[in-house]
């Protein structure tokens, strides 16, 4: 009797390729929700920095205390994405410290000093020029160019902003200048850094780049508060700052880090970062919650602009 063939083994899915559980082919509204969860995430560390700052602690000491939290996350981030994978190459391990230096540590350091200096509502305007910052530097190394639809979303939710800010912003001498100032530095700096890293995250994966990026920049933060701080400056931190250290190492930092990257691997970083649009609104609707400011009309007219901008964004294929 001949023996019958034997049937064909199931497809099974491959393995993926990133450290992360990834669907083949994920739906298209994951990357968008992703990114803009990641935003709404990272738009509360304004209002946790201005809340820590009315206890009289310093920048340095802040950003340590929120990277003491992060740390332990990183690590384990990046050991559970690395296992069973073969080590990363020395070229991968240049490109994270880059990352790290320039995404969350530089950037962190340079906004939490301009944060003494400048309103939260002011920061965020500064902060959000991103997307068009990584538009510029992506066209420019790469060669992507953004569509018609992208640039009228970002002129939707940046002529959003400025209703709400325009009216409110006035200069008060060297010390809104400075703080300005250094904002701007730390968007740019951040603006490198989503560039860059959507080259990365293809070849490494979302979970293992946020872990190793980011724990290169708590390394950093540590180092630098060792450097320049006695140990006793944050023996005498009031407990709030404590709490409000622990919200902002987990809620602000690991949580958005992580969504971002994702978000990133998914639809690329000049989406990603124009969905950070919303980061605004979500800082105003935090700061008249929470910080009691006020809801005028601007408010809300600037808020239409800013949700119609994502909107199309999202509507695009």
């Amino acid at each position: 009797m001949p023996q019958m063939p034997a049937a064909p083994a199931p497809l099974l899915p491959e393995p993926p390729q990133s450290g992360v559980a990834v669907l083949r082919q994920p739906a298209a509204w994951q990357g968008p929700a992703l990114a803009i969860a990641g935003a709404i995430a990272f738009s509360g560390k304004a209002i946790i920095v201005k809340l820590a700052y009315r206890h009289g602690v310093d920048a340095v000491t802040l950003i340590m205390l929120r990277m003491t939290v992060a740390l332990p996350f990183f690590i384990a981030m990046a050991w559970w994405a690395g296992r069973g994978r073969s080590p990363l190459s020395w070229h991968d391990r240049r490109a994270c410290a880059l990352l790290g230096l320039l995404g969350y540590y530089l950037s962190s350091l340079l906004d939490f000093w301009g944060l003494q200096h400048i309103s939260a509502s002011l920061e965020r305007l500064i902060l959000y020029l991103t997307p068009a910052v990584v538009l510029l530097l992506s066209a420019w190394l790469y060669g992507k160019r953004a569509s018609k639809r992208q640039w009228q979303a970002m002129a939707l939710g940046y002529g959003g902003m400025l209703l709400v800010f325009g009216h409110e912003l006035r200069l008060d001498g060297a010390r809104v200048a400075l703080g300005a100032s250094l904002v701007l530095a730390s968007t740019l700096s951040y603006a490198a850094y989503m560039t860059y890293s959507g080259e990365v995250v293809r070849r490494i994966g979302a979970l293992r780049l946020a872990g190793w990026a980011s724990g290169v920049a708590c390394a950093l933060c540590l180092l630098h508060y060792a450097l320049t701080l006695p140990l006793a400056t944050v023996l005498a931190v009031a407990p709030a700052v404590a709490w409000l250290s622990l919200l902002n190492g987990t809620l602000c930092t690991v949580l958005p880090v992580w969504l971002v990257m994702a978000a990133i691997e998914r639809i690329g970083s000049s989406r990603a970062a124009q969905y950070g649009m919303l980061g605004p609104i979500s800082t105003i609707l935090m700061g008249i919650a929470i910080l009691g400011e006020p809801f005028t009309l601007w408010v809300a007219a600037g808020t239409v602009g800013v949700l119609a901008g994502v909107m199309l964004l999202a509507s695009g294929r």
